[in-house]
């Protein structure tokens, strides 16, 4: 079996590539992160570990932006995270170039989805050590999809990728609702990582994003489109507080 392990484009007797196998490892030693989708809305969170008291924890970045109306998060390999931010990024602003809008969240998955599907079955490449959570909202409402290394994505209602990934689905099975709502979807997503989580949880240890369906009202009575946003270390704070 050892001799398959070392080619990624070589199957092993078992229908296995074991490339893709071992960096499903990578993603399951990364940090836990979760996502749960609410009637009016999405939420995404993820643990927010440095490796030493030293590092500034701040400039520690493990969810973002693509575009206005989508967001991500990633358990796994830090700079491999990077390269599919940056290519995210570009499909997401020449999608908006012709259309004049931000891309539907299932096509952004898609086209993530064809880049690591891409980097299994190429010479001289390894794939990427990272499964995504994407959270975005579009014409059809709230969306939450998982990506992983093989190029597989799904659709989800609530999932965890990461190291305590099996506890914390487990959890989320118990808790979720199909008629639950935002805010305490922030609350059970703060919980599940709460489920595993190794010492103090501080605002500073954890990151949660939102997007709400509903479009907020400027002060010129124009309706602004959904937003995708990071809460602010005193919005977790607010929460954690209220969490037993």
């Amino acid at each position: 079996m050892d001799r398959y392990s070392f080619s990624l484009t070589t199957f092993a007797p078992n229908g296995k590539l074991l490339q893709i196998e071992h960096a499903l490892a990578a993603v399951g030693n990364g940090a836990t992160s979760v996502g749960i989708k609410a009637a009016n809305g999405v939420v995404i969170a993820t643990e927010k570990k440095a490796g030493s008291s030293l590092i500034d924890v701040s400039s520690l970045e493990h969810m973002v932006m693509v575009c206005e109306s989508i967001g991500m998060v990633y358990s796994g390999m830090g700079p491999d995270f990077r390269v599919l931010v940056n290519s995210a990024r570009k499909a997401a602003q020449k999608y908006r170039r012709i259309y004049m809008e931000d891309p539907p969240v299932r096509i952004l998955v898609k086209e993530l989805a064809s880049i690591m599907q891409e980097f299994t079955q190429s010479g001289g490449v390894r794939p990427f050590g990272v499964s995504l959570l994407i959270a975005g909202v579009d014409d059809r409402g709230p969306n939450l999809y998982q990506v992983d290394p093989s190029g597989s994505y799904f659709p989800w209602k609530a999932t965890a990728i990461g190291k305590n990934m099996v506890n914390s689905k487990t959890f989320l099975e118990k808790r979720f609702d199909n008629d639950i709502d935002l805010e305490d979807a922030v609350y059970t997503a703060i919980l599940t990582l709460k489920e595993g989580f190794e010492g103090q949880m501080t605002e500073q240890s954890i990151d949660v994003g939102v997007i709400t369906t509903i479009p907020t009202t400027q002060a010129d009575g124009k309706q602004k489109p959904p937003r995708f946003q990071r809460l602010s270390p005193a919005e977790i704070k607010d929460y954690l507080s209220n969490v037993a």
